[in-house]
């Protein structure tokens, strides 16, 4: 089938100035963190969930909740703590004595947006009521099945550094979010900036400045951006050496390795270089726009062992070798 690029571009153009509304508003908030920002949008773009990490301080929750408000959509802030139990996510089935019956009281799951900030504190049962209902969708409470919102994003917040009291996400659990982004420290500048903002006062709030209509067009628009195979042979390559190290002339890799990534790393490098090249206003997708988002989306599927951890080599550094190494078309 033949493929008009240009009309595409012209479909991304078109939605561009949707995107710098956005950016524009989120910028009354958020100084630098320009990546963060990114990979925010990146989720919103492709319907994909994204796990934040970073040490406490890095405006992981301000950028989250100012994302949710500067769209005209339903959103909840869940605090994540060791005496959460599922009712409190999901909801449950109270009993009305005055009408001699069970009604259903529906949890903070049921909105557009959720925040669910320090979910390692959390004990894995919440954990798990959390991610089935990322992944399918829908909750059961009682005996009945309620569906989600249409538009349901899940963006999680955790600190890497404070282990005590908390309950790491199993890799298997982790591997449901689409991107796993780690927060740095701000610019010296950036941060001058932050306390200039904190000092004086003003306040800030953020608008409302898209619908969700607006939201399901851009996706719409994102889905229509070309790949050519030879990209997806590319993306299937990446994937693979993570798994068949030696298969692609990096035998040192190997016994670094436990695990390698899952085919759901192949569809979200796919969908996230899609959402790159929007960002970029393209209507095609280039092997950088997939380099650019790999490391979001491998870090927290590929598994090291512990030979690795005694050489100091961390995923990063995996994942940049089989950057290197593998061909670009």
């Amino acid at each position: 089938m033949q493929v008009d690029v240009h009309q595409i571009k012209d479909r991304v153009a078109e939605k561009a100035e949707l995107v710098h509304r956005l950016q524009a508003e989120l910028g009354k908030t958020i100084v630098g963190q320009e990546e963060m920002i990114s990979r925010l949008l990146v989720g919103l773009l492709t319907d994909g969930h994204i796990l934040l990490e970073g040490v406490p301080g890095l405006a992981k929750t301000t950028a989250i909740k100012s994302l949710a408000q500067a769209l005209s959509t339903r959103f909840q802030r869940i605090q994540f703590t060791p005496d959460l139990l599922p009712a409190d996510l999901i909801g449950t089935m109270i009993y009305i004595p005055a009408e001699g019956e069970f009604r259903t009281r529906k949890g903070p799951i049921f909105a557009n947006f959720i925040l669910a900030d320090e979910i390692n504190r959390a004990p894995s049962k919440v954990q798990s009521a959390l991610l089935e209902a990322m992944q399918e969708r829908q909750v059961t409470i009682g005996d009945q099945t309620h569906l989600l919102e249409g538009l349901f994003l899940v963006m999680a917040t955790q600190n890497p550094i404070e282990q005590e009291g908390t309950y790491p996400l199993p890799e298997a659990q982790v591997d449901r979010f689409m991107l796993k982004v780690k927060i740095t420290y701000p610019e010296p500048d950036e941060e001058r900036k932050v306390l200039d903002l904190a000092l004086d006062g003003t306040s800030r709030t953020i608008q409302p400045v898209l619908r969700p209509e607006e939201i399901a067009a851009m996706q719409e628009v994102v889905k229509l951006v070309y790949i050519d195979d030879q990209i997806k042979n590319y993306i299937l390559d990446v994937v693979r050496a993570t798994r068949q190290p030696k298969a692609y002339q990096m035998k040192g890799l190997a016994p670094l390795i436990d695990y390698g990534a899952s085919p759901r790393a192949s569809i979200y490098l796919g969908l996230g270089a899609r959402a790159v090249a929007f960002l970029h206003g393209r209507g095609y997708v280039t092997p950088q726009d997939v380099k650019d988002i790999a490391f979001d989306v491998l870090r927290h599927r590929v598994i090291l062992t512990y030979e690795a951890e005694a050489e100091q080599t961390n995923t990063e550094d995996v994942i940049q070798t089989i950057l290197n190494t593998v061909p670009v078309p």
